[in-house]
Parts: structure tokens; C-alpha cells; sequence
């Protein structure tokens, strides 16, 4: 039997962080004494049932893993049963998943369960939008930094989930020179040859506002551009001039209505922020059976 860290670990989450997460929202809504005093007052420990996560809307599902590991926090010996599989699309009245144990522990663990089970599958439920939309082209829909603090590695994960990809988990493992640091180095050369030889170990991407930007990273030795706020014209003469050797990411305010004029322009990427910022959650409900 597949335990839930491995499920986890398979999703490539690290079940430390997760479990670090399900620790600091645990203790936010059950405070200091680990208590619901409610469930505690009505439900003894040897009261067990079952319950189901059902959909209450359509959508793509995604952290079934996550709640699982939620519920098994209060017992290890609680049985989660997956009915769906993450990045599956479902339909209102959809059995997700079935838990059985302790009732108590199921009432305590619901609005955590659902905290995270619905924001997660929001993200993935707009994701899966955008890579319909890219479907036939090369685009790959992107997320950014733009994520829920403390929440990143779930929000990023849900993306995947959904066929999406992921751009660079924070500061640490790409280099990206935004305008901010093309100002204070003085140009855009300037800014690259100092990451360059600063840290020659790592991705460098560049975000550049012109043509004659893109011309200069790339003279300057970038092979990864952002393209920020272009317009498709000035994505195409920025196509034709960099050659295909160079990686390009699209974003600013491109929504999914235009997307696909921006897929027909040759990048290869396209970022949004509001996969992570502004994605509503998928309505998803925990019902304990009548038994």
C-alpha cells in the first residue's frame, strides 16, 4: 500500500514542508490546547463514521495527497481512500475521496482539509483553462512568484497538477534581472555580466521592455528572455531577432481571451500571475455518511 508521504514524495512535494504547512494551519484553527471544543463535547473518540469530499462545481482536482495527510495527522490509522486522481476533471456530486475514523477527527480536520483541498484545486481549475487554450500550440503556461506566502510549494504544485509549469520556485534558483536591477547596474549589460560572474553556476533569465532591450541581453550573452508588457507585433520582430537558440517568456496582463495571439507570435512561454493570486477555489464539500 502506497503510504500518503510517498504519494507525496511521487507529486514531487517534500513531505517535511508539507507537514510543516499542515502544522501552522492546525494550529491556527485549533490554537494553543489543539482543541475544537465542539466536536470534543459531543463526539467521544470511539465514535467512528465515514465521510466524503464531495465537489459541490466542476473543476480539476488537485491536494487530494494533502488531505489526506491532514486527516492522518489527528491518526495515522484514519483510512483515505482516493476515488480520483490529482489533475482528474470533475463534476458537481462527485465523490473525490472517502475517509473513515474517529468522528471528532474528521470535524477537526474538515476546514484545514478544505482550506487547502479548494485553493488547490482552483489553481488547478484555471490552469487546465489556459492549457486548453494553448492546446496545439508550443506555449507552456507558466506561474511566477506571485503565491500565497508560506503556501508556495502547494500553489506551485497545483499548477503542475493541472498540465501547467512551473518557472522558478523563488529567488534562489534562477537569476531574473528586472528593471529595478537594469537601473541601479546602469544597463543591461552591466546587470548580466555581473550575475555572470558572480554566480556563472546559474540560470540567468532577462526581462527586457524593447527590441532593442531583447538585442542587448542577448548580444550580452542571455539565452532566456521575458518579454514584458509587447504587444504580439513586438513579439514577432523580437522572435525574428533573437533566433530560436534564445528561450522566450511572454507575460503583462495577457488574459485567456488573448492568449492565443500571443501563443501564434513564436515564444515559447506564457506567464501569469493570477493562476496563483487570483484563481477562485473549487467548492468542495466534506459530508459525514448516514449510517
Amino acid at each position: 500500500m502506497t503510504t500518503v508521504d510517498e504519494r507525496l514524495t511521487a507529486q514531487g512535494l517534500d513531505p517535511d514542508e508539507v507537514n510543516a504547512i499542515i502544522d501552522r494551519a492546525l494550529a491556527e484553527d485549533l490554537g494553543p490546547n489543539r482543541s475544537d471544543p465542539t466536536s470534543e463535547a459531543i463526539f467521544p473518540l470511539t465514535v467512528t463514521g465515514t465521510a466524503d469530499l464531495v465537489a459541490r462545481e466542476s473543476g480539476v482536482v488537485a491536494g487530494l495527497a494533502v488531505a489526506e495527510a491532514v486527516f492522518k495527522h489527528f491518526d495515522p490509522n484514519v483510512a483515505f481512500t482516493h476515488l480520483v486522481d490529482d489533475g482528474a476533471r470533475v463534476y458537481a456530486g462527485d465523490r473525490l475521496a472517502t475517509v473513515a475514523g474517529p468522528v471528532r477527527y474528521l470535524l477537526m480536520a474538515e476546514r484545514t482539509v478544505l482550506n487547502l483541498l479548494c485553493r488547490m484545486s482552483g489553481i488547478a481549475t484555471h490552469t487546465r483553462e489556459w492549457t486548453r487554450v494553448l492546446d496545439g500550440t508550443k506555449v507552456t503556461v507558466l506561474d511566477t512568484r506571485k503565491t500565497t506566502p508560506g503556501l508556495r510549494t502547494l500553489d506551485k504544485y497545483a499548477v503542475r497538477a493541472a498540465g501547467g509549469g512551473n518557472k522558478r520556485m523563488g529567488l534562489y534558483d534562477v537569476a531574473m534581472i528586472k528593471d529595478n536591477h537594469k537601473f541601479a547596474a546602469g544597463s543591461v549589460t552591466a546587470a548580466f555580466e555581473a550575475v555572470r560572474a558572480a554566480r556563472p553556476d546559474i540560470a540567468i533569465q532577462v526581462e527586457v521592455d524593447t527590441l532593442d532591450e531583447a538585442r542587448e541581453a542577448v548580444a550580452a550573452g542571455a539565452t532566456f528572455l521575458l518579454c514584458d508588457n509587447m504587444s504580439p507585433a513586438q513579439l514577432r520582430e523580437v522572435v525574428a531577432a533573437v533566433g530560436p537558440d534564445v528561450q522566450l517568456e511572454a507575460t503583462g496582463n495577457i488574459t485567456l481571451t488573448i492568449a492565443e495571439k500571443y501563443a501564434d507570435t513564436g515564444v515559447d512561454y506564457i506567464s501569469s500571475g493570477a493562476l496563483t493570486h487570483s484563481s477562485p477555489i473549487l467548492d468542495i464539500a466534506l459530508d459525514i455518511r448516514q449510517e
